[in-house]
């Protein structure tokens, strides 16, 4: 059920926001650059901001160092090797929790994410009306104009793959890294099973499904800078695919088999082994009648047919169930209290 909690207005949101324990974390590496303008941009409604120096060879350790100096909502964790975005999202997670932050936002420190849309991403958060926030940069074609070609279509093509894998079939930019969580759901994740690398994001979706968090997206502008990304395509392409099917594995085995037991999982049961089945049954015969240059008969056709449309009209059950299954109540306590020094 929707909570009561009055809707600040847009003039007033950035004093309702410091009411809340907000903490930002900052996954750095290789951002001596970007990082000082990101941390200047911080919102001051942001009462800690964790920034994880990723083993970086460069000067961001100590550029951070140095603003941390003058600005003591800065701490700085240094990681001795490099661990990944997930690795240090991972160290800024438990630092988060210790604090007792309320909610916790992702801000990557190569400038490519505006402050200025973290409020967007708190306001349900705040307001128990989700579990966990994500930007969305295909809700404005304006926007999405903005992107590079190629990575438009990459990024496409991937979060059709992610929405599979990790079940949030209306998440519609789950490869996007600017989230936000309420404190109350991060603490129920196994943050030793989340991804440390590249796969972070998907990795937390995946985790969120299996407690069945709700996750709302939030429209936002594409936003590119100077900076190159370290994910090179030619990697992408060789290990996500990869990745993502042994995520969507995990997940059909988790939720719908172990966790719990539905008509979604008797469909599953059946349909994949009468289409195998009419596929290889098929194909043997279809190999061996084409050898032997005479004409399949038709029962051994028509057992092959009936076999393959039967198992995918069954899955085709599966999979519009499956649709259905996105978590659409949130876990979360209701709306967040104000903290004593809000």
């Amino acid at each position: 059920m929707l909570n009561t909690l009055p809707m600040p207005r847009k003039e007033d949101l950035n004093e309702w926001l410091r009411r809340y324990f907000i903490v930002a974390v900052v996954p750095a590496f290789r951002v001596e650059k970007e990082i000082e303008a990101v941390l200047r941009s911080m919102p001051i409604f942001v009462k800690r901001i964790i920034v994880v120096n990723d083993a970086s060879p460069d000067q961001t350790g100590a550029v951070v160092a140095r603003m941390a100096a003058g600005d003591s909502r800065i701490i700085l964790l240094n990681h001795d090797a490099n661990q990944g975005v997930g690795g240090a999202m991972v160290t800024g997670f438990r630092k988060a929790l210790e604090l007792g932050a309320q909610m916790v936002v992702k801000v990557d420190g190569d400038g490519q994410m505006d402050v200025a849309d973290m409020p967007s991403l708190l306001v349900p958060l705040f307001r128990g009306e989700a579990d966990y926030t994500k930007g969305n940069r295909f809700r404005d074609f304006q926007a999405l104009s903005q992107m590079p070609l190629l990575r438009r279509f990459g990024n496409m093509f991937l979060s059709f793959l992610a929405k599979a894998a990790t079940g949030y079939w209306n998440c519609f930019d789950p490869t996007n890294g600017y989230v936000a969580i309420r404190g109350d759901v991060l603490a129920q994740l196994p943050m030793h099973r989340i991804d440390r690398t590249y796969f972070f994001e998907t990795s937390m979706l995946a985790r969120l499904y299996l407690l069945g968090a709700l996750v709302r997206d939030v429209p936002m502008k594409a936003h590119y800078g100077t900076e190159q990304s370290s994910l090179a395509i030619r990697k992408v392409l060789n290990e996500f695919p990869g990745r993502l099917l042994t995520c969507f594995c995990k997940r059909i085995i988790l939720k719908k088999f172990i966790y719990d037991l539905t008509i979604e999982s008797i469909y599953l049961l059946c349909g994949v082994p009468m289409l195998l089945a009419g596929v290889v049954y098929g194909g043997y015969n279809w190999i061996l009648y084409a050898r032997s240059g005479i004409f399949a008969p038709t029962g051994t056709v028509v057992i092959s047919a009936m076999l393959i449309i039967l198992g995918f009209q069954i899955l085709l059950a599966a999979v519009n169930i499956d649709l259905q299954s996105v978590p659409r109540e949130p876990i979360c306590n209701g709306p967040l209290p104000i903290t004593e020094d809000g």
